[in-house]
């Protein structure tokens, strides 16, 4: 292993690089000058299946064919799978053909794989080949799965900080797929003055154009391509995404007067999603359930898409955030799941969150970290939608296995929970804090640890159910699934503004089979 000072050394330059690289490849109808590489943009994997995984790549077939453009030509791209590394047995190989009616994205599902089995992947077009990719099968549906590992990650603002928590997961060799829980990029206005990385489009993202430039921009940071090319995704979207706080029918930072149609917008950044993510969906429906083995159900719900106005200070009593049909849809997962474990990819705490009292400069902070509603519930998540959560509860109770754990994102921050229904545990939440976005910390401008604890401390005693909460470390989560028992371990970054920062083991906590609870886990 080279000395830890040349590898950092390396990882600064890549950071500098994967900018350069954004600026240089991703602005609409425009490039540098110099013919970009084929495979600019990397390679992923996807959704895993006993038989089946997703593949992605993006082409660049010639300098003007930048994402966003809508130029270039159509280009014939062909896919291998091979069970080693050197492609001396391939498995599985196709042909197909993308062009600027797709902004030149390859998405496609290669089949006909063994369970429970590693592969190489790569794509070959005008005469390039991408970068290797390894993926890896789900469990076949009736396999005695004795154990999985998942990386657990959501909240990734490029513009304040680098991403060295993909790198953390990217190092690892043990993880069957990573779980992202959503915000993967931020449509939000970049501040040239005070960003530690450009963006592209240096604009809030409102069209197609937009959309695209930054999914591309995203992928050029050398963390997140060395994730999606060592380990398959699991992926759901949250708000920023398409924007702030959305909702089924707009979003307060969207104004129809100047930024047009809402629904426009929402079309244009579910279609460039659905683009450059390794997912698999049908039509604009993203929710869906994959199977591990006996071992695991792991759904993954949208929560953005079907739902109704956030309410006011109040809780909502009549709204939906899942929408009609995949309110019953998960429901009736719920009830006639047989597996171990039902693991939950849920974008937004479902847990009852009573927010204290505090100091002005305290409150506003929290505020802003939930949405920045100053009410005493954040009405974006779960308490804003008590009938839907009252229903899913119920579900879950009256099955009576104690086997739900919900995986969260979207707050900033480390939580775990024991998910009340009329004052019993019926399931527990573990939240991953973000891999850059802003916490406690930051905003209020002090150093970590320093101006959370009395806040944390408040949190716990007015809501005696959240068994443990940090609210100023950014990184990733490290879940663990066996029979007896689901761990998180939290892992904390030392600085996310440096590209090489240290990644340490920071805490970890676990529910056991048959009872849902969260407990202390060992070290």
């Amino acid at each position: 292993m080279a000395p830890s000072v040349s590898r950092r050394s390396v990882l600064r330059a890549a950071g500098v690089t994967a900018a350069g690289t954004a600026a240089a490849f991703t602005l609409s109808g425009a490039s540098s000058g110099a013919e970009a590489p084929v495979f600019a943009h990397g390679v992923a994997s996807g959704d895993p299946m006993p038989d089946s995984v997703l593949l992605w790549t993006r082409v660049t077939p010639s300098p003007d064919a930048v994402p966003g453009s809508g130029k270039g030509m159509p280009v014939g791209v062909r896919w291998e799978v091979a069970d080693d590394a050197g492609f001396t047995r391939v498995v599985a190989r196709g042909h197909v053909r993308t062009g600027p009616e797709r902004d030149h994205t390859v998405k496609v599902t290669a089949g006909g794989l063994c369970a429970s089995t590693a592969y190489w992947y790569r794509f070959t077009a005008q005469g390039e080949v991408s970068p290797a990719g390894r993926t890896r099968t789900a469990p076949s549906h009736d396999q005695d799965v004795a154990s999985l590992r998942f990386g657990v990650a959501s909240c990734a603002n490029w513009a304040v900080g680098h991403f060295a928590p993909y790198g953390c997961l990217a190092d690892r060799d043990d993880l069957d797929a990573f779980i992202h829980l959503g915000d993967y990029l931020y449509e939000g206005n970049p501040n040239p003055a005070s960003d530690l990385r450009p963006s592209v489009p240096p604009n809030e993202l409102i069209t197609l154009g937009d959309y695209r430039q930054r999914h591309a921009m995203y992928k050029t940071d050398e963390h997140l391509r060395r994730l999606h090319a060592r380990h398959p995704m699991v992926a759901t979207w949250d708000d920023h995404e398409a924007a702030d706080n959305a909702w089924s029918g707009g979003s307060p930072s969207h104004d129809p007067a100047t930024e047009g149609d809402w629904a426009d917008r929402m079309r244009a950044a579910h279609q460039a999603y659905f683009e450059w993510m390794p997912v698999r969906h049908r039509g604009d429906r993203l929710y869906r359930r994959l199977k591990f083995g006996k071992l695991a159900d792991l759904t993954m719900l949208d929560l953005r898409t079907y739902r109704t106005r956030q309410p006011g200070p109040a809780p909502g009593t009549g709204g939906t955030i899942l929408g009609a049909e995949q309110r019953e849809w998960f429901l009736d997962g719920l009830a006639r799941g047989t597996a171990s474990w039902n693991l939950i990819g849920n974008s937004v705490m479902v847990t009852p969150i009573e927010i204290p009292a505090l100091p002005t400069r305290e409150r506003l902070a929290l505020d802003d970290l939930l949405d920045g509603q100053p009410t005493t519930v954040n009405t974006d998540q779960w308490d804003g939608y008590t009938e839907d959560r009252r229903r899913v509860l119920d579900t879950i109770a009256a099955q009576g296995r104690g086997n739900t754990v919900f995986l969260t994102g979207d707050v900033h921050s480390s939580w775990a929970n024991d998910v009340p229904r009329d004052g019993t545990s019926v399931a527990v939440e573990f939240v991953c804090p973000s891999v850059t976005s802003d916490n406690i910390d930051e905003q209020l401008g002090v150093p970590p640890r320093t101006g959370s604890l009395k806040v944390e401390a408040a949190i716990r005693v007015l809501n005696p159910h959240v068994r443990f909460v940090e609210l100023d470390s950014h990184g990733p989560g490290v879940l663990e699934v066996t029979p007896e028992a689901v761990r998180m371990n939290w892992y904390y970054v030392a600085d996310r503004r440096d590209p090489a920062t240290a990644v340490t083991f920071a805490h970890a906590f676990r529910t056991v089979a048959g009872d849902p609870r969260v407990r202390p886990a060992d070290g």
